[in-house]
């Protein structure tokens, strides 16, 4: 009888354990970093293209994704009002795709500040972080994927 009750116990406890392993493997969010350096208006929507494809990709999954476009360098004229040709995308993407997001790097801006001489607007939605290669270098140490289309 011990030995029956003994091995039910085992049963149920790895049972247990396996359906919480599933439900964690369910519940997992993935999570990817697009960088964006240059001043061309392809590689702006090549990574415009990645984050819709990627969201997409992983919704019809039923799976959960977390997007962020970083600009830095050059790159800041994907997300500057005055200059950005993918400006109408990035309100669509806004729009709908809640789980992207776009940082822009504060030291870019303050340097693009200083060379023209007027402050830099951005168009609307986008977190300015302190520098986008130290945000880019933290999102890859918690585990998040780098891709640079």
């Amino acid at each position: 009888m011990m030995n029956r009750r003994a091995m039910l116990t085992a049963t149920t406890a790895f049972l247990a354990c396996v359906s919480t392993g599933a439900l964690t493997a369910e519940l997992k969010t993935h999570k990817l970093a697009l960088q964006i350096s240059d001043k061309d208006p392809e590689k702006m929507n090549a990574v415009l293209n990645v984050a819709a494809n990627v969201s997409r990709y992983y919704s019809g999954k039923g799976e959960e994704v977390e997007i962020e476009i970083v600009a830095f360098n050059a790159g800041m004229h994907m997300l500057r009002d005055d200059t950005s040709p993918v400006k109408d995308r990035i309100a669509n993407s806004v729009k709908s795709l809640p789980n992207i997001s776009f940082k822009a790097c504060k030291n870019t801006m303050d340097a693009m500040e200083r060379n023209e001489g007027k402050p830099v607007k951005l168009v609307p939605n986008i977190d300015v972080v302190e520098a986008g290669v130290t945000r880019l270098i933290e999102l890859g140490e918690s585990g998040w994927t780098i891709v640079r289309p």
